[in-house]
């Protein structure tokens, strides 16, 4: 299986007033391998979809580099991205806030069709659009008769398959999906969980699937990356990771999942403090202020992301596999 994306030691710092600096991505490093799913979990504020964006070059980074189908897209301005951003979409969580409310169906997923010239560098004609249109409703499963109504129409749901159909447009390789079901009803969020599944079959796409809902991470993804306070604290085989957690943080994420779920733990963890903040990290590990396994070493050097075997890899100075 190939690489379709490779991340190396990515920063995004954030300058905030009186000369203080919040540190958002903290070097991180990761590959996306063609047809995978990869999920990223993480408490609310860990820099889940501050990666996402980075990833996508929607938001610039501080430093590191990424390489995209062999590609270093790290430093590109967007003359030079354009061509790219047809390989690589992005699906929002908030369904509603991601289409204009003043704008049919049809007009808002044909707009990256007319943006991007098609395979020869041609304008789309009217009637090719018109065409791809209802191929877009058909994978999303929507009737054709829904381009021509407006956001407000549909559910939640229905919205959220219209966002992915407008990712889809450009036949695109890697679509990272920011938290896409964390707003929806639990029915909902299983359809469109298995639409992404479905889609992922039938089109040969690669995901970057976002999350803090563990069921939804097992279900869908093949690898899972665990993120806590801007860096990857844990990345293996989601089953792996699920059921043998390599890192306390991941074990305490896992056994506040309902157990006929995950099946992993019987006892609940609980985390105590809260969250430190990213403008001022612990030093060392930064999850050792929470951690019920810390020692001296750990308030005092960062332990670094390093493989433990069976393509998992975990930064902590005691795994607990």
């Amino acid at each position: 299986m190939t690489d379709i994306l490779k991340a190396h030691d990515l920063c995004k710092d954030y300058r905030l007033s009186h000369g203080k600096t919040l540190r958002a991505l903290d070097h991180v490093s990761l590959t996306v391998r063609s047809g995978e799913v990869l999920g990223l979990v993480g408490e609310s504020g860990c820099g889940k979809s501050t990666l996402g964006r980075c990833l996508l070059r929607l938001t610039d980074l501080s430093s590191g580099n990424i390489l995209f189908e062999d590609q270093d897209i790290s430093r590109m301005n967007d003359r030079a991205l354009r061509p790219v951003r047809r390989r690589m979409q992005m699906v929002f969580q908030d369904s509603y806030a991601s289409l204009n409310p003043k704008r049919r169906i049809g007009d808002l997923v044909a707009e990256p069709l007319r943006v991007h010239p098609d395979a020869n560098g041609k304008k789309r004609s009217r009637q090719v659009i018109e065409v791809r249109l209802e191929e877009l409703m058909d994978l999303v499963s929507l009737p054709h008769s829904a381009l021509a109504r407006y956001p407000h129409e549909f559910s939640g749901g229905q919205r959220q398959r219209i966002n992915i159909a407008r990712a889809l447009a450009l036949s695109p390789r890697l679509i990272v999906a920011d938290e896409p079901v964390s707003a929806l009803d639990v029915s909902v969020q299983a359809q469109i969980v298995n639409l992404f599944t479905d889609l992922k079959e039938q089109l040969g796409l690669t995901y970057i699937f976002i999350a803090h809902d563990l069921a939804v991470v097992r279900q869908i993804s093949t690898r899972v990356a665990v993120m806590y306070l801007g860096a990857i604290v844990e990345l293996g085989d989601t089953d792996a990771v699920m059921q043998t957690p390599a890192h306390p943080y991941t074990m305490a994420l896992i056994s506040a999942v309902p157990k006929p779920v995950i099946g992993a733990h019987d006892e609940r963890i609980l985390l105590h403090g809260d969250v430190p903040s990213p403008i001022s990290p612990p030093s060392g590990c930064r999850f050792h202020t929470r951690c019920p396994k810390a020692e001296g070493r750990c308030s005092a050097e960062a332990p670094a992301l390093r493989d433990i075997g069976n393509g998992r890899q975990v930064a902590c100075h005691f795994p607990l596999h």
